[in-house]
C-alpha cells in the first residue's frame, strides 16, 4: 500500500481537523465503512472466523487506500470474535496509519470520570494497541462527561465525533428533547462540539454524527448556524436510502463539511480490488 501527503510527523502533530480537511480536499469526501458484516464476508467468500475479518479488512484497506478521506471501522463486528477479532482491529489500525489513512474508530465511547479517560486512552494515547485518528462518543450522560476524551484529543491531534442527529428512527425522542431553557438536545450537542474547535476559521478537531436520512432537522434546529466549524460524519447514504441530493437537501450550505459515509454500498463491490477501487473512485466523483 502506498502512502500520501498526511503521513509524517508533521501530519501526525498537526490538528485533527486539519489533517482531515486536507484528506477531504485531495481524496474527496467518503468514508469508507469496514464493517465485516457476516453477510458481506459470505458475498466475498470468506468464512465468518477472525481469519475471515481479517483478510476482508487488510483487502478493504488496500483497495480504497488513495481513493478515500478515511477509512471507519465499526468496532462490534470485530469484537463479536473476542479477542482474535480485537487481534485484527488492531492490525488494521495500524495498517491504517502505516498506509498514510486517517481512521476513526466506531466505538460510541460514553461514560463518566476516570472511566472515559480510560477508554479516551485506549483509542486516542499515541502508542495504544487500538489507536485511531478519532472516535464516535455518545455525550447523553452530559456533554461534560466528554471532557477526559476532549482534553487527550487536543492534546495529540486526535478528533472526536459527537452523536448529535443519528439515522435511526428513535434518534428524536432524545435528540430533539427540550432542555431547561427550551433548546433542542441536539444544539447543546453541537454548540458544545464548536467551543471545542479552533476559532480559527479551520475544520475543528470535534466533529457531529448527523445522519443523512433526518430530512429538515439538521437546519431547522439550528445546528448549521450553532457549529459552522466542525465536520460533519454523515451515514445513512447509500444501503440506507439517501445520496447526493440529500447533500443539499439536509446540510444546506453545510454540505460542504460532509463526510459521506458508505460501508455496504462501496464493499459490496469486492472482493477484486479492482472493482473495489473503481466503485470507490466512482463514489467519490458522485458525492463531490
Amino acid at each position: 500500500m502506498t502512502g500520501n501527503s498526511v503521513t509524517g510527523t508533521a501530519a501526525q502533530t498537526a490538528p485533527f481537523g486539519a489533517r482531515l480537511r486536507e484528506a477531504v480536499e485531495e481524496r474527496g469526501r467518503i468514508v469508507a465503512g469496514i464493517d465485516p458484516h457476516a453477510s458481506l464476508l459470505e458475498a466475498w467468500s470468506l468464512p465468518d472466523t477472525p481469519e475471515g475479518v481479517r483478510e476482508f479488512s487488510l483487502r478493504a484497506l488496500e483497495a480504497v487506500t488513495g481513493e478515500v478521506c478515511a477509512i471507519k471501522p465499526q468496532s462490534a463486528f470485530f469484537e463479536r470474535h473476542g479477542a482474535k477479532g480485537v487481534a485484527v482491529l488492531e492490525e488494521l489500525l495500524a495498517a491504517a496509519r502505516a498506509a498514510g489513512v486517517l481512521s476513526i474508530l466506531d466505538v460510541k465511547r460514553g461514560d463518566i470520570g476516570s472511566t472515559m479517560g480510560a477508554y479516551a486512552e485506549a483509542h486516542l494515547l499515541p502508542g495504544a494497541p487500538l489507536e485511531a485518528d478519532a472516535i464516535t462518543v455518545s455525550p447523553y450522560l452530559g456533554t461534560g462527561s466528554l471532557d477526559p476524551a476532549a482534553e487527550l484529543a487536543l492534546a495529540h491531534g486526535k478528533g472526536l465525533f459527537l452523536l448529535a442527529l443519528t439515522s435511526n428512527p428513535d434518534g428524536p425522542q432524545v435528540q430533539h428533547a427540550r432542555t431547561a431553557h427550551d433548546t433542542p438536545v441536539a444544539l447543546e450537542i453541537a454548540r458544545h462540539a464548536e467551543t471545542l474547535g479552533p476559532g480559527t476559521g479551520e475544520w475543528s478537531s470535534a466533529g457531529l454524527v448527523v445522519g443523512a436520512t433526518i430530512g429538515d432537522a439538521y437546519r431547522r434546529l439550528g445546528l448549521d448556524a450553532a457549529a459552522p466549524s466542525v465536520p460533519l460524519l454523515a451515514p445513512g447514504f447509500g444501503a440506507q436510502g439517501a445520496g447526493p441530493a440529500q447533500l443539499s437537501e439536509v446540510f444546506g450550505e453545510s454540505a460542504g463539511h460532509v463526510m459521506v459515509s458508505l460501508s455496504r454500498g462501496l464493499l459490496a463491490a469486492g472482493p477484486d480490488a479492482a472493482s473495489l477501487r473503481e466503485r470507490a473512485r466512482s463514489l467519490g466523483n458522485e458525492y463531490r
